[in-house]
């Protein structure tokens, strides 16, 4: 058996592949690695610098935060709204982009026209708290899911994917009697895993994330996020370290005190770290589909 043997450019341009994807992957991975070694590190460590390895492990920052007597119901509030406004935004969007698939659908492009401009136009904080407090929205749950139930975005990918599902199939569906609804939860659904996989990533990583709203609208204990909870967790830190800059007394609170470097670096691997277990569940999906649904305009 004949073994061709490589000249010297192949052999370059392997190793010269392997050395810059080894380089790719390290630039990507590193970042976390580095946030992760520093949120363990004493903040005197941090402060020096902690770039390879964890340097005097401390973790006071994230025994604080397990400590709180509420970390558990924000925790659960926070996967509740994840889990809900996911699903909400899922089924909405999906629903408007089928409806905008349908030529016979009155008004039909005046109203895609009308959603598309809300990618582009935004009429800022104070008109969306007058709205939310009009529709009695805070301290409700529905804060977190009804506001977010469409976003024009995903009913542009989801419409652009229902139209490069096979006509056919709705059609000869229809001639059996399928109604809009059976059409839409038996054919359409099933073949649009991909996108709704897609779908679902950004909706869910945006739900989880998002604090904002219960910042200027939830004054209900029970209701607040995990995410207001860090940010608060975050600025009684900066608050605790610029009094002891001041010269304040040290009391029990200055005594244990965490950077706030420490703290936002805590903050960080908390809010990333369910996302990390997440996101490798639906990868095969969110590449097919971000593809597939962007094909078209």
């Amino acid at each position: 058996m004949h073994i061709r043997k490589m000249d010297y450019s192949e052999i370059f341009l392997k190793a010269f592949t392997g050395i810059f994807v080894t380089l790719f992957v390290f630039m990507c991975f590193y970042p976390f690695y580095y946030v992760v070694i520093n949120s363990v590190s004493s903040s005197a460590a941090v402060s020096r610098g902690v770039y390879l390895l964890p340097k005097d492990v401390d973790l006071t920052s994230y025994r604080k935060l397990l400590q709180r007597p509420d970390i558990g119901q924000v925790f659960l509030i926070s996967i509740f709204r994840t889990g809900a406004g996911t699903l909400a935004t899922v089924f909405s969007c999906a629903m408007l982009g089928f409806l905008f698939t349908k030529r016979h659908m009155f008004l039909r492009t005046f109203l895609y026209r009308l959603l598309i401009a809300t990618m582009y136009v935004s009429a800022g904080l104070i008109p969306w708290y007058i709205t939310m407090r009009t529709f009695q929205l805070q301290n409700t749950f529905l804060l977190y899911i009804l506001p977010a139930a469409v976003n024009a975005f995903y009913v542009v990918l989801l419409k652009t994917y229902f139209e490069q599902l096979p006509a056919s199939l709705e059609e000869s569906a229809e001639i059996d009697g399928a109604g809009f609804f059976v059409v839409f939860f038996r054919i359409i659904l099933p073949l649009s895993m991909p996108i709704l996989a897609t779908i679902a990533v950004y909706a869910a990583v945006s739900q989880w994330n998002s604090w904002q709203d219960a910042y200027f609208l939830v004054t209900n204990r029970d209701l607040k996020p995990l995410q207001l909870v860090l940010y608060n967790y975050l600025m009684e830190a900066e608050r605790l370290a610029n009094a002891m800059r001041m010269g304040a007394k040290a009391d029990e609170n200055v005594k244990n005190l965490v950077s706030p470097e420490t703290v936002r670096l805590t903050a960080i691997v908390v809010t990333v770290f369910p996302v990390l277990l997440v996101y490798p569940a639906l990868q095969k999906y969110f590449a097919k589909g971000i593809m597939i649904g962007a094909v078209k305009g």
